[in-house]
């Protein structure tokens, strides 16, 4: 049996290397570790690259939203000022003004021309036409509380008239003329009369009422004296 022989292993060549401090990382100690600042900024050089790109547009005021701290005032942006718009003057409004005038006046003339339409109708209605009315007395002349004298005023085209009938006998009847109305419709004013003692002699007067006017007839026991004003 042959034997092989031992294979040598080849050696590293050892070569003489020099140390360098570089290349050990030693760690400084925790109570002398420095920390690197923030290199400063260069300013002109921020311009300059500003001025290269373009300008710079600043934001407005109002679209800044304010910042406000805790105690209520603003940090860092300056709150945006309201601006208040201008108030325009008022014209005045003259054909409002003149429209409103014109239906007020002619509201007033309609209101007016109702009213003395309904006048007028309410005294046809209670007077007819020509206006008359009528009572019953007893004031001595041939009468008494069973047989009454009648009494009759009418405004026969503005002239009036007092028409008596004594006891109700019209044999016994008397005619009395009145004023003349003179006027605007006064063709169409009614006339009233009442019976009583004026002057106090115990004998019923005769009193014609038209509108605010009132003539008196005294009576004499036989007939009616018209007095004189």
């Amino acid at each position: 049996m042959s034997s092989m022989p031992a294979r040598k292993l080849a050696r590293p060549v050892e070569y003489d290397v020099e140390d360098d401090d570089a290349l050990y990382d030693t760690r400084l100690p925790t109570s002398t570790r420095r920390y690197k600042s923030r290199p400063p900024v260069n300013h002109e050089s921020d311009d300059a690259h500003t001025s290269t790109r373009g300008t710079l547009i600043q934001r407005r005021r109002s679209s800044l939203s304010s910042r406000h701290t805790t105690s209520g005032i603003a940090s860092d942006a300056v709150a945006p000022t309201r601006i208040e718009p201008k108030q325009r003057g008022r014209s005045f409004p003259l054909p409002a003004v003149l429209v409103g005038m014109v239906f007020t006046v002619v509201l007033i003339l309609a209101l007016s021309a109702f009213l003395s339409w309904w006048k007028v109708y309410q005294d046809d209605l209670h007077y007819g036409r020509p206006r008359t009315s009528q009572i019953d007395a007893v004031v001595g002349h041939n009468d008494s509380a069973s047989n009454p004298t009648h009494f009759i005023f009418i405004n026969l085209n503005r002239h009036v008239q007092i028409i008596e009938i004594a006891g109700g006998d019209a044999s016994h009847a008397r005619i009395y003329p009145g004023p003349v109305l003179y006027g605007d419709g006064q063709d169409l004013s009614p006339v009233t009369g009442e019976v009583r003692d004026v002057n106090g002699d115990g004998k019923p007067d005769l009193i014609v009422h038209i509108q605010d006017q009132r003539f008196i007839y005294l009576n004499d026991g036989s007939t009616f004296q018209a007095q004189r004003t």
